[in-house]
């Protein structure tokens, strides 16, 4: 797995990079923030981001670049101040971990792997696979055999209903309630309107008309 590690302390991003590289990971070094900046749309598994970094980009300032390119990549930070509001800013810009200075690389470790874990997860928790589609929630896109699939928003909230109660039927109403909201007062045809146009982009997605009813995902 990929991580990248900005650390402005050369000796300690060093002996970090061995003990890392040790345990099979791909890890390249930055010693500032402006030249991790450049990297910020590179495909990365972890980021471990000192807060106080020599020159005008912080900590904070590439776990913002990341959240702003939407990226995925999880984040340790650390700092050298061991201070709460340290802690909570990391957190609340997005960080999945925080370790104060100074750590014992075999902690870092721990909290890598674990990090690295969670994210796994998760990820395997976000695909849903309905052949021959393969559906990232978090991400909101669709992969199918011929390349990706653009859908509205609304389109791709109708799918995932569907895919999250297969094989059970559901009448218009229901599937308004449920996907426009309590709120909606139009006319249930916006249903027929809406799966019409999925089933244009999606030609081998499953989905039975009950006459007289509504719908079922098979």
């Amino acid at each position: 797995m990929k991580i990248y590690f900005v650390e402005d302390e050369k000796d300690l991003a060093i002996i970090i990079q061995k003990y890392l590289t040790r345990e099979g990971y791909d890890v390249t070094l930055f010693f500032d923030g402006e030249s991790a900046l450049e990297h910020i749309l590179d495909d990365v598994d972890l980021w471990i981001l000192d807060i106080m970094l020599t020159g005008d980009v912080s900590g904070y300032d590439l776990i913002k670049a990341l959240k702003k390119n939407n990226s995925d990549a999880s984040v340790i930070f650390t700092s050298a101040r061991d201070q709460d509001l340290d802690k909570i800013m990391g957190l609340e810009l997005g960080s999945d971990d925080y370790l104060a200075k100074p750590y014992s690389p075999r902690e870092l470790i721990l909290r890598v792997k674990a990090v690295l874990k969670r994210h796994q997860r998760q990820q395997t928790n976000d695909l849903i696979q309905y052949d021959p589609y393969q559906i990232n929630i978090t991400k909101r896109e669709i992969v199918a055999p011929e390349g990706m699939i653009e859908l509205t928003n609304k389109e791709f909230e109708l799918l995932l209903f569907f895919i999250k109660h297969p094989n059970r039927a559901f009448s218009r109403e229901e599937i308004l309630r449920h996907v426009w909201g309590p709120n909606y007062f139009g006319s249930d045809r916006v249903v027929d309107d809406l799966l019409r146009r999925l089933r244009h982009k999606m030609n081998q997605l499953k989905i039975e008309t009950i006459y007289g009813f509504g719908y079922r995902l098979l």
